[in-house]
């Protein structure tokens, strides 16, 4: 159960700052923020693991500054794939 709300909360944080990043904020609400951040961790997870750099991610429960960051580019993966096929543009 503290698993589920620390993902939550994290995941409120994580896509928070991506959207900021990524310029959408003003487009999304806190519900989103979580699913992005949480959509976010696994994409980051999938593709640090593609790239060879396998270790902490929020999916495997752990909490560390390593998986916050690699959450934050899934995030931002994410958000960048949105905005292509919603504007044509990564933005």
């Amino acid at each position: 159960m503290i698993n589920l709300i620390l993902w939550i909360l994290f995941g409120a944080l994580i896509g928070w700052l991506a959207s900021i990043v990524m310029r959408t904020n003003a487009q999304q609400g806190a519900i989103l923020n979580i699913v992005v951040g949480v959509v976010g961790a696994m994409i980051g997870g999938f593709v640090f693991d593609l790239m060879g750099m396998e270790g902490a991610n929020i999916m495997q429960g752990d909490f560390s500054l390593w998986a916050l960051f690699v959450s934050f580019v899934g995030a931002v993966i994410l958000l960048a794939i949105v905005n292509l096929f919603r504007r044509g543009t990564v933005r």
